[in-house]
């Protein structure tokens, strides 16, 4: 049975994104059958596999329904993706009524979890109902934090939500792990930053580190993950290595 991991930070511009596309290109180079799951109206997951943000059906349509995921899915050289663009940022209207609204994203997954190792699902940057969908579709969270000082106030606000989710609609949810991005070990604020983290979750913070690195911003215009833009840089280096870490500790051969 296939993993379902969120990658979510509810402040914008800390990696996550960039951390969800080349994690799953990672996972897939190394032999793991993997599906993104963009759930972010502004579809820049979706984009970075290379996928045209406007293709139909999307995970929208999954989500509204009726619409089995397995039609929704675009295969890519990187790994499968499940593509999402504008459409989707309704859909929090159109589900206000809806009953278990909250569950619809872990209905159109949980079919799936056998025909893959992992499902990676790309969160919005902010809580929403969408955000609230990937917590309760997730067995476990995977948290990008920007080493700069209001990350770690944001991550105070997210372990916060994701202990009011664990309360009251996934009760199974657990941390992944912790991921230190745009960390550069010359400066004091990022090794103060880091210091701090690992002192706070001392067993979930990852070894691997993600630097800052122009090839990883280049990456995404050219609609691929870094590791087949320049698989010889430092950022493609960085999430190889964070996807053998996923996988020890997931207990997947390396």
């Amino acid at each position: 049975m296939g993993k379902i991991i969120a990658v979510v930070n509810q402040k914008g511009g800390v990696g996550k994104t960039t951390t969800c596309v080349n994690t799953a290109a990672a996972l897939t180079r190394a032999g793991r059958r993997v599906l993104l799951c963009d759930f972010d109206p502004q579809g820049n997951a979706t984009s970075g596999f290379g996928v045209d943000k406007g293709v139909s059906p999307s995970v929208y349509d999954v989500v509204i329904g009726p619409m089995d995921a397995l039609r929704a899915i675009v295969r890519t050289p990187y790994g499968d993706v499940l593509p999402s663009n504008k459409a989707l940022s309704g859909a929090e209207i159109e589900l206000i009524s809806v009953e278990s609204r909250e569950y619809r994203l872990r209905g159109a997954l949980e079919p799936l979890r056998s025909d893959y190792d992992y499902i990676l699902i790309d969160a919005p940057p902010t809580l929403t109902l969408l955000t609230l969908q990937c917590l309760c579709a997730a067995d476990t969270v995977l948290i990008p934090v920007q080493c700069e000082y209001y990350a770690l106030e944001g991550l105070s606000d997210l372990m916060f939500t994701i202990r009011k989710v664990r309360q009251a609609l996934n009760t199974a949810l657990e941390i992944e792990g912790l991921l230190l991005t745009m960390y550069d070990a010359r400066l004091n604020l990022s090794l103060q930053v880091a210091e701090e983290v690992k002192r706070h979750f001392p067993d979930k913070v990852y070894l691997t580190a993600i630097p800052r690195n122009v090839r990883l911003s280049e990456a995404p215009s050219h609609g691929m993950p870094v590791q087949y833009y320049d698989r010889f840089s430092r950022g493609a280096d960085s999430y190889d290595k964070l996807a053998r870490e996923i996988m020890e500790r997931n207990s997947h051969a390396v």
